[in-house]
Order: structure tokens, then sequence, then C-alpha cells
């Protein structure tokens, strides 16, 4: 296949922060030319990696990985001249992803049916805190308010009932919601494709948190009772739990088809005798003394380092997976294998990144490109949209047009 499928399609990234923004990153990870609106300052998302507690680099690492491939303007929507630009934008652009709240889109006039007047087959893609419509709709919000801490995940995966609601890492609800709005922005695409005609898509943080809650929140739609998650030490089943190796490092075990897999595993830790013990003969039995087989298999996997446990499980065909800490990741040869850290290119700051999760079968992802400081494609950007050089200046000393 020849060229890259989203080549010649415009995008406009009108939003701020990571989940809307990581919608225009996938088109431009496919070839789409993506234009990202920053207001005056700049989106703030660019001094998060500067607050208190976050990992310290002397570069923007998070502006890097979600806004990378893009170019950027800096236009004072409030002004009619810097309106004027969007609409020339808007007339040329196949997509318009934001992100802004409900009043702010409509007293900047950034509404569906105010951009569609520009072009009719425009495909609009809107996302929210807390969907469309009802009585929250207008309200803010972030992926630790409305995904994780609404939809009943922020207290579900908490180490024990106990403790404090688990605090989410900045980003984990985001790029996933932001993989949801790029899937409405292709369905869009292709009905277009079709009919001609452009549509508005979207996509919320909350209803992303339902969906990744679907388990137990449909569960609790069917009347069912949610049980307690317990401490690891009192997990429900000894065959599914957390464990710590020799030499420090943890691991979790996914016997989940138990029947088959446990003479496989018995075998890999050299105990026989734990299916000659009463307490273990069955599944049924080895549920209900969870609590003890648990404190025998902490003791098992304490007699020898990681590796050495990740050959025998592996030999023996059981299913496991470290528990692996973030900074360990850029020395898994797995990530790159997979296309979830790839090449940077000699262009950028670091020499590998973060790769969209969707790929395609002939299909090669553009080169990284650095992202955009706050306005620096503003010319350029101009001039393709058939200002003089005069006309800019004039838009600069207005403040319409601004580099920074």
């Amino acid at each position: 296949m020849s060229g890259r499928i989203f080549e010649g399609l415009k995008v406009i990234d009108c939003a701020s922060f990571i989940a809307a923004p990581v919608a225009a990153t996938f088109m431009a990870d496919f070839g789409a030319e993506v234009v990202k609106i920053e207001a005056p300052g700049g989106d703030p998302y660019r001094s998060l990696y500067r607050g208190p507690g976050m990992p310290v680099a002397d570069f923007d690492y998070a502006w890097f990985a979600d806004n990378r491939s893009k170019r950027g303007i800096c236009l004072d929507l409030k002004q009619d001249q810097a309106r004027e630009i969007l609409l020339k934008l808007v007339a040329e652009a196949d997509v318009f992803i934001t992100n802004f709240p409900f009043p702010v889109r409509e007293k900047l006039k950034l509404r569906y049916e105010d951009l569609k007047v520009s072009n009719p087959n425009l495909i609009y893609a809107s996302l929210t805190a807390y969907g469309e419509e009802g009585e929250e709709a207008n309200k803010t919000g972030f992926d630790s308010t409305a995904l994780w801490a609404r939809s009943g995940l922020m207290d579900m995966i908490k180490s024990s009932p106990d403790e404090a609601p688990a605090r989410s890492a900045p980003g984990m609800g985001d790029h996933p919601t932001g993989t949801a709005l790029f899937a409405g922005i292709a369905m869009a695409l292709y009905k277009r494709e079709k009919t001609g005609e452009g549509s508005y898509v979207s996509s919320s943080l909350v209803a992303n948190g339902a969906w990744w809650n679907s388990f137990y929140l449909q569960a609790a739609l069917s009347g069912a009772e949610i049980p307690v998650r317990p401490h690891r030490d009192n997990w429900f089943n000894a065959l599914s739990n957390h464990y710590q190796c020799k030499d420090g490092r943890w691991f979790i075990l996914a016997l989940v088809n138990e029947a088959r897999q446990i003479d496989w595993f018995i075998k890999a830790i050299n105990r026989p005798d734990l299916l000659e013990d009463p307490r273990f003969k069955t599944q049924e039995l080895r549920k209900e003394n969870a609590r003890a087989l648990t404190k025998i298999l902490d003791d098992v996997f304490s007699e020898k380092d990681w590796d050495e446990w990740r050959q025998i499980l592996g030999d023996h065909g059981i299913t496991f997976g470290i528990v692996r800490k973030t900074i360990d990741i850029p020395g898994d040869r797995t990530f790159e294998d997979a296309g979830a850290v790839i090449d940077a290119g000699v262009s950028n700051p670091v020499a590998k990144t973060i790769g969209t999760p969707v790929f395609m079968r002939g299909q090669e992802k553009a080169p990284v490109r650095p992202p955009p400081a706050v306005g620096q494609h503003n010319d350029e950007i101009m001039y393709e949209l058939g200002y003089s050089a005069d006309e800019i200046a004039n838009l600069r000393n207005s403040g319409a047009l601004q580099d920074g």
C-alpha cells in the first residue's frame, strides 16, 4: 500500500491537556497534517511536568509524547480577526477536535453549528468530562475526577478495604479516552466516504470510565452485590495473586484455566505434596483455603530470583506477568517489538518515544517530528492561508496572532 492512510487530511487540534489532543496525534502518526491552536501563553498542559512529584527532566517529556508531529499557531480567539483565521482553517479542514467546555464554545462560537457553516463536510470531534447532555454536561473535569473517581475504579483498585482510594497517574485515563475519540473520528471519516456528509462525534471521560469498569458495573446494573476486594494476603484465589521473588521483584500468577494448568504449576514449583494436602486437593478446596496456600507460595517464590522463576514458569506453560516498575521499561525489549516504544528520530531531544497503540499491516507510521513551541508555525500557516507579510504583521500588532 503506497502512502499513509490519512495523508492529505487536515486536522485542527483546538484542545488542551491530553485526551482530545492525543486523538489528533493518532491522525498525525498515520499521515494527517495537524495544526494545533493554542491561546496566548500556550496550553496549560505545557507546565504539568514541572509540578510537584513529577519526574524531573530537562525537557517537557509529556508535551513531546502527546503533541509530536503537529504544527502550532497561537490565536487569541476572543478577537474577531483571530476568529477569521480560525474559520479559514476550518474551511480547509477535515476534522476539528476540541474539549473546550460548552459555555466557552458558545462564547467563542466554536460549536458544531458555528463551524459547519464554513465547512458542511467537517467532522467535529467533541471530548467532554461528563457527556453531552444532562445537568453535568457543562462541568469541567480531568481523568482523575471524571473517569477514575466517578466510575468506581479509584475505589475498586485500592490495595485493601481500609486503605484510602488509590491515586491515578497523570494521563492514565486520558490516553485510552483519546483512543476512543480517534475511533469516533475514523468512523465519521468512513461515513463521509460513503455519504459525503460531515458528522459530530463525541466521547467523554465518564463514559470511558464506565466502559473500563464494565465488569463490575454490569454486575451492579444486574442487581449483584459487589464484593469487597481484600488485601492480597486474603485474596480469593492463591493462583491468581501477586508474589515476591528472592530479589524483591513482584509478579502476578494468572491460572484462569486452573483445571488445565494446576498439574503444570505443581511440577514447575516442584511441590507435588500440595495436591496431597487435604486443604488443596480440589479447586474448590484451594479457594476455601486460599489464605493458607498464599502463605505457602510466598515461601516458595521467595527462594529464587525473578529471572529463574520466569524461565521455570515459562517452560511449564504457566500464565504470569512481571509487575514492572516504569523506570525498568526502557530496557524491556517487548515494548519495542510491540510498537509501544518507537524511535523518535535524530531531530528530537530523546531517542525513543511512545507509539500510538493501533497498527495496520502495510502502513508505516510517519516519522516523529518535534512538537510545536507556542505559535512556532504562525507565519508558515498564515502564508498558506493567503495572508501577506503586512497582514501578518498587523495581526501580530493587534494581538490576534501571537508568538507565545
